[in-house]
């Protein structure tokens, strides 16, 4: 690095030079406001600010393939494969992101953890899967993986309804998960359960994961049943 410019060596594209070219400016704080003096480029910057808001991500490429792209650089490729979390030989080359659900728990005061591994039976269906004292705080709590892609902004729909009615919708970002052999463990916000005579009863519920891509990864249709406090 000579007089504070950044040497960076073969980018393999001119897309690739002109982020490279960016990235530096970033960092010697072009972009904080200061003028610079007979720069094309950042001219071309100003005029073409309107860009970032309409910006297109590139095709999806699988995982597999982005590892193997600096496959001859083994420190860059071993980076990489700490960061994700898993080796090449875990993936498969799948292009779309796969998340797998193994077990959904219940964290209460009221008695602890309960926790239904995934899938779940008919007959596990049918059940009430827990039971709470009205006012009683609660969390779900979530164990995946996922496989194959890098999953974006995933995130998830809890519906619940008494006797056909909707009473309660949450909604919530768990985030961005990367493919790695073990399993992530996500709790959800607390929520609170409602209290008097008309709020005990048995609610139906549905819980939906869906990414920034709108792929569906699990729908889970469940039952609880709230009583009094005793």
């Amino acid at each position: 690095m000579e007089g504070g410019k950044r040497e960076v060596g073969g980018p393999s594209s001119e897309r690739e030079k002109q982020e490279v070219v960016m990235v530096v400016k970033m960092e010697e704080g072009a972009f904080d406001g200061e003028e610079e003096e007979d720069d094309d480029d950042d001219g071309e910057l100003q005029e073409g600010k309107g860009v970032v808001d309409n910006f297109v991500p590139g095709p999806l490429l699988p995982l597999k393939d982005q590892i193997e792209k600096d496959k001859e650089d083994e420190s860059l490729r071993r980076w990489k494969e700490k960061l994700l979390g898993c080796l090449e030989s875990d993936l498969n080359g799948q292009m779309e992101p796969e998340v797998r659900f193994h077990s959904i728990g219940i964290l209460s005061s009221d008695f602890g953890e309960i926790s239904t591994p995934f899938p779940m039976n008919e007959e596990q269906r049918k059940r009430v899967l827990f039971t709470l004292q009205e006012g009683s705080d609660y969390r779900l709590k979530l164990t995946f993986s996922v496989l194959h892609n890098i999953v974006s902004g995933l995130a998830y729909t809890n519906t619940v309804w008494k006797a056909g009615l909707k009473v309660d919708q949450s909604r919530g970002m768990l985030g961005t998960f990367a493919p790695q052999r073990e399993p992530y463990v996500h709790t959800l916000e607390e929520e609170t359960t409602p209290s008097g005579v008309l709020a005990r009863g048995v609610y139906t519920a549905k819980l939906k994961f869906e990414d920034d891509d709108k792929r569906l990864h699990m729908e889970l249709d469940y039952s609880f049943e709230i009583r009094k406090r005793s």
